[in-house]
């Protein structure tokens, strides 16, 4: 099986994995779940994104940015994934996200 064929580079997932790991904090063994899922994020954010920003930065024939790229990609990955899931569960609790303070 061919996973370049199947859409995987190994070398650009691997290095956002380095990145995502890279990015996680102490509290990491607290939440397992939360971290696997964020670690893979990055992971698949730098194996799908850095084609495009790589295409879109014309530097798609140079190769050797493209680890580095990966890499950044991979440590975004885990902190915009930690975002969105503060967010989903703010919402899940019916608690407001954003309280605004009331003049009496």
């Amino acid at each position: 099986m061919d996973l370049k064929q199947e859409g995987i580079d190994v070398g650009l997932a691997t290095a956002g994995l380095f990145g995502a790991a890279l990015s996680t904090s102490r509290q990491a063994a607290l939440n397992v779940g939360k971290t696997v899922t964020s670690v893979l994020g990055g992971a698949a954010s730098a194996n799908y994104i850095t084609p495009l920003i790589l295409k879109l930065a014309k530097l798609d024939d140079t190769p050797q940015f493209a680890f580095a790229i990966a890499f950044l990609l991979g440590f975004a990955g885990l902190k915009a994934i930690d975002l969105i899931a503060s967010k989903m569960i703010a919402t899940d609790t019916n608690e407001p996200t954003n309280p605004t303070k009331r003049n009496s």
